[in-house]
Formats: C-alpha cells, sequence, structure tokens
C-alpha cells in the first residue's frame, strides 16, 4: 500500500511539474500591447502646419519674456541679429528689466517697452500690437501657457526648452498653432553645434550609409547650479517629478539625423531609472534636509529610455543631472557604412573599401579635419565667424537666433516646428508612464495625426 502511495504521488509531483511549466511558458509567450496614449481628432476646419510659411516680415518686432538666466543672454545676441528690433522687455522684476535695458544701451539702440511688477505683466506684452515675435524664456512651468496665449494674440512664438511639461499642454500648443497657423518654435540650440550640424550633413549626403541607431543625452552635474534657480523652481520639479524631464539636448539632433516626422516617426518608447542618491544627500548636506524627507524624491539619478521608429530604427536617450560624471549629450550616429561620436571623444569611423579604410578605429585627426571640413554645413559656411564672436554655448545659441528671424524675414519653414516641439518634449511624460507602468512599453503618438510621412527628408530652408 505504501508502494502504491509513493508511486501515486510521484506520478502527481510530475503531472503538476509539467502543468507548470506549461502555464509559464504561456504565460512568457503572451504578447502585452502598448500603453496608448490618445490622440485627440483635429477640429473641424483646422489644418496642420506642416511646412508651415508665414508673410514676410522685413523687420521682426521682438519682445521678451523672463530676464533671469537665459534673457539677458538672447537680448545681447538679438542686438547682433540683423533685420530683428527688441521693442519690448517683461520680467516680474523691475531691476532684471532695467539690467536688460542697459545691453540696449551699449549696443546703442533705443531702449525697449518695459513690463514688469506683476505676474500677468507678461500677458500685456502679448497684447501689444507692435509685436511679431514673442521670445520666452521663463521657468518651464509657465512655458506652455505663454506660447499658447501669444499665438492667441496673433503672434509668433518661439520658446526655451523644454516647452512643454505634458501630454495635455503639448496637444494645446499644437492645436493653437495649428488653429492660428503661426509658428511655435523651441529654442533648443544644440542642433546648431558644430559638430553635429556637420554630422547631420554627412548624414544626409550618405557618408554613414543608412542610419540605424541614434543616441543622445543630458548629463550634467548641476550640483553647483541648484541655489541659482529662482524659487528652486528646477530641483523642486526633480523632487516631484518622475521620468526624464529634460530630453530635448539629446533627442533634437539625433531626430533630425533619423527624419521624424519627416518620413519616419518615434513608434514605441520603454524607459527605466535608477534609485535616487545623489539629490538627496544633496539636500540632507547642504540643506539640512531630514533624510526620509529628502529621500521622498520622485525622480532617479540616470534614466534611460529606448525607442523603436515605424522604420525599424531604435534611438536612445538618457538624463542625469546629479552623479559625477562629465557633460555629455553623447551624440551618437550608426549607420551600416560609418559612425560618428562627439562624447568623451569627437570622432568618425568610416568603412570604405576604395580607399582601404576600415572602421575598426577612429579617422586620424588629419583625416577628420578634412572630412568635416568636406561636409560643412552650409549654416556655418555662412555663419561660423560671426557665431563664434558673438557666442552663446560657442555660438550655437547665435546661429539658432539668426536662423530663427532669417526664415521669418523671408516667408520661409523654420528650421525647426511645432511637432519636433511635441515630439521631443513628449519623452518627459511617456518616460513617467513607461516607468511607473514596470518599465511598459508606451505608443508614441503621432502629433501630426496622419501626416508624419508627407515630409521626405529633414530640410533647412534658405532663401534663393
Amino acid at each position: 500500500m505504501r508502494k502504491h502511495l509513493a508511486a501515486i504521488a510521484i506520478i502527481l509531483a510530475v503531472v503538476l511539474s509539467n502543468g507548470c511549466t506549461i502555464n509559464n511558458t504561456t504565460k512568457s509567450n503572451e504578447i502585452s500591447e502598448p500603453i496608448q496614449v490618445d490622440v485627440p481628432q483635429r477640429p473641424e476646419g483646422q489644418k496642420d502646419v506642416l511646412g508651415l510659411t508665414a508673410p514676410k516680415i522685413d523687420t521682426v518686432r521682438v519682445g521678451f519674456i523672463g530676464l533671469g538666466s537665459r534673457g539677458p543672454g538672447a537680448v545681447r545676441r538679438f542686438t547682433h541679429v540683423p533685420g530683428a528690433k527688441i521693442v519690448a522687455l517683461c520680467d516680474i522684476y523691475a531691476e532684471n528689466v532695467e539690467k536688460t535695458q542697459t545691453i540696449l544701451d551699449k549696443a546703442g539702440l533705443p531702449r525697449a517697452v518695459g513690463y514688469s511688477g506683476s505676474e500677468e505683466a507678461w500677458k500685456e506684452l502679448c497684447e501689444s500690437d507692435d509685436i511679431d515675435l514673442v521670445y520666452i524664456a521663463t521657468d518651464w512651468k509657465n512655458h506652455a501657457q505663454m506660447m499658447i496665449y501669444a499665438m492667441e494674440q496673433g503672434k509668433h512664438v518661439a520658446c526655451e526648452v523644454p516647452a512643454a511639461m505634458t501630454i495635455d499642454e503639448i496637444w494645446a500648443i499644437i492645436d493653437t498653432a495649428e488653429r492660428t497657423q503661426k509658428h511655435a518654435m523651441q529654442l533648443e540650440n544644440c542642433v546648431y553645434d558644430f559638430f553635429e550640424l556637420t554630422t547631420l550633413n554627412m548624414a544626409q549626403q550618405g557618408v554613414f550609409g543608412e542610419v540605424l541607431h541614434v543616441e543622445g543625452s543630458y548629463i550634467h552635474n548641476l550640483n553647483d547650479n541648484w541655489e541659482g534657480y529662482v524659487n528652486d523652481w528646477r530641483l523642486q520639479y526633480n523632487k516631484e517629478f518622475r521620468g526624464d524631464v529634460y530630453p530635448t539636448h539629446g533627442i533634437g539632433p539625433v531626430a533630425q539625423v533619423l527624419d521624424i516626422h519627416r518620413g519616419d516617426r518615434m513608434k514605441t518608447l520603454v524607459s527605466m531609472d535608477t534609485k535616487p542618491v545623489n539629490l538627496p544627500e544633496y539636500l540632507i548636506e547642504k540643506r539640512g534636509m531630514e533624510r526620509d524627507s529628502a529621500y521622498n524624491f520622485a525622480n532617479g539619478q540616470h534614466t534611460m529610455t529606448m525607442i523603436s521608429t515605424e522604420n525599424g530604427k531604435t534611438m536612445q536617450i538618457q538624463h542625469d543631472v546629479t552623479s559625477p560624471r562629465p557633460y555629455s549629450r553623447m551624440y551618437q550616429v550608426s549607420g551600416t557604412k560609418g559612425f560618428a561620436n562627439k562624447y568623451p571623444v569627437e570622432g568618425y569611423a568610416i568603412e570604405d573599401d576604395a580607399q582601404n579604410i576600415d572602421a575598426h578605429s577612429f579617422l586620424a585627426d588629419e583625416d577628420m579635419s578634412a572630412l568635416m571640413d568636406k561636409y560643412k554645413h552650409r549654416i556655418h559656411r555662412e555663419l561660423e565667424e560671426q557665431a563664434k564672436e558673438v557666442g552663446g554655448h560657442g555660438g550655437m545659441d547665435f546661429i539658432m537666433d539668426y536662423r530663427l528671424i532669417y526664415c521669418l524675414r523671408n516667408g520661409l519653414p523654420l528650421d525647426m516646428d511645432v511637432y519636433d516641439l511635441a515630439e521631443w518634449c513628449s519623452l518627459i511624460e511617456l518616460s513617467r508612464i513607461s516607468i511607473e507602468n514596470n518599465n511598459a512599453a508606451v505608443a508614441v503618438p503621432d502629433f501630426t495625426r496622419g501626416n508624419w510621412n508627407r515630409i521626405q527628408g529633414y530640410s533647412h530652408a534658405f532663401a534663393e
């Protein structure tokens, strides 16, 4: 009897074991669909702004909102931009307006109309009939509402990064731009970096073959900078929100290389992050915060996002503002015939059988210089010397401002449109959704609402 029971027990054990194995296999083979984010239907009578052009403006009258950190530098650069006239300055603090007026004094230009003293003063600027372009350089929290209000007042608008922090803000900006047919440009300066712009031209000329994978990042230890943000807005945002909260420097240049919404589109992303350590410890050490409160910190120390595109390409974007490591925007371009890398070492690796060159190592310095000179972008050929003289992150800020005014004066499409703004800023909330859902795949909305393939290839417009 005991032998019989033992045999039965063995058989049951085998059956149960096989059953568990089968069930687990079944579960592992289940395919879960990406989390979907709603794409609202385009309102009746509203049309897209792909390739948007507006009537030429001979002299672009510019009003600046936000004169704390980035604003005064922009005003100074605009004193060197042909066809731009600085007509209005706004900041909640009157002393910031006055300090910025002295920039105009030194340039021998008339003082601008000043707006200050109220949190609503910026609305008065937007309502002025003497302004063509509103240039926004405030903290992140106010970007979207200012952009929307400016367009509703009949103004073109350019806004510092990130221009929007949520998907709802993004759709509101898109709908306003489409309804008003006004330009809404995000002021992403890194797309004008000398290495990035040269590499873009190389990619467009086929130097790397078919580009299959790109990488970008914002890795910048801000521990020496946190105390400089008025009302602590940047650190507090990181403390309260999870995800890649500052993605545009990383994704902007590589999105242009992949022709995003100009023949390809971001389709699905997956994000993950590490636990936060250095910023909570900063709060404990520098501000005397209690440990439990300091570690009640939403954003991870390092955030990584992987993105797949409609055409089978991949993108990797990273964010880290507190680890002790050198500054890096990563910037890598990998194709079927070559590779570009900016950080920590600038270099190109090219495969060319005719010249007996392989991609196992970077080109020698002399060959790299010759290659970069050969493929120097037209924008750099025309503006490089002046950009280096005027400055702004080595000159790329000036090029950004110059191109904005150049396109408005010539009635051309801007270098970055509202859909670029939407795609690049969408990583903020989409990465959060992925992380908070156990690193789930999230579908990236088509912000063009079906028109991502209408324009073929990214390009800069020129007046001929």
